[in-house]
């Protein structure tokens, strides 16, 4: 059966459910939950980890994300679908834990196997804190190929334009299922496609939780 969304107009009024497909091609606004995971190291600095998205996504195949995403299925809360937490990386905390950051609108198109999409999503955007090294997590093969980290002060200077690069490690799968450990220098072009405000302003937020600091 195909997964079906709670779609909506420009004004957020309902207009009932749509395929997923139906809500791309269409270009229905719909909901999506998302959660960024740091940490603070051992060396008091505070890192955030993201995903590499499987190179089967129908969209930014992959490209480097949010930790954790997912659309809100018909009739789901945003507090229903933290279920992504466990589905995407193999762990998750009570959704009281979670600290909302914001809620943002997006918008997208472009063509995924030869077919074009429209894709307006309205994001509730968290960050939440672990202590597990990236070893601990179990990766769903079909949404995630990659789970990695970086200094949080390296994203912002990377995504205001003040850098270049950044250094991340990581463990990857193989086509075999192994966990591959890595160490890449990223760039912004490797991420998925937003308004580097959006970055930017995430990864102030969640070095302020990391480090127990304002985000400003």
């Amino acid at each position: 059966m195909s997964e079906r969304f709670d779609i909506y107009d420009e004004e957020g009024r309902p207009l009932g459910t749509a395929t997923r497909q139906e809500a791309h091609e269409k270009g229905y606004w719909h909901h999506t939950f998302h959660c960024w995971v740091a940490r603070r190291g051992e060396d008091g600095r505070a890192y955030v980890l993201f995903q590499r998205r499987s190179p089967w996504k129908d969209t930014n195949p992959g490209r480097l994300d949010i930790t954790v995403a997912g659309h809100l299925s018909a009739g789901e809360t945003v507090r229903d679908a933290a279920r992504e937490m466990d589905e995407e990386i193999g762990w998750s905390v009570p959704f009281e834990r979670l600290v909302a950051y914001a809620t943002i609108r997006e918008e997208e198109s472009g063509v995924a196997g030869s077919v074009p999409y429209i894709d307006r999503e309205v994001s509730h955007v968290f960050g939440c804190l672990t202590d597990k090294p990236l070893d601990f997590f179990r990766l769903q093969p079909e949404e995630v190929s990659g789970i990695f980290e970086a200094d949080a002060e390296e994203l912002i200077r990377l995504m205001s334009g003040d850098a270049a690069t950044a250094e991340a490690r990581g463990v990857l799968l193989s086509a075999g299922g192994e966990r591959v450990h890595v160490a890449e220098t990223i760039d912004a072009e490797q991420f998925v496609p937003r308004d580097r405000s959006y970055y930017v302003g995430v990864f102030r937020f969640l070095r302020g939780l990391a480090l127990n600091e304002s985000p400003a």
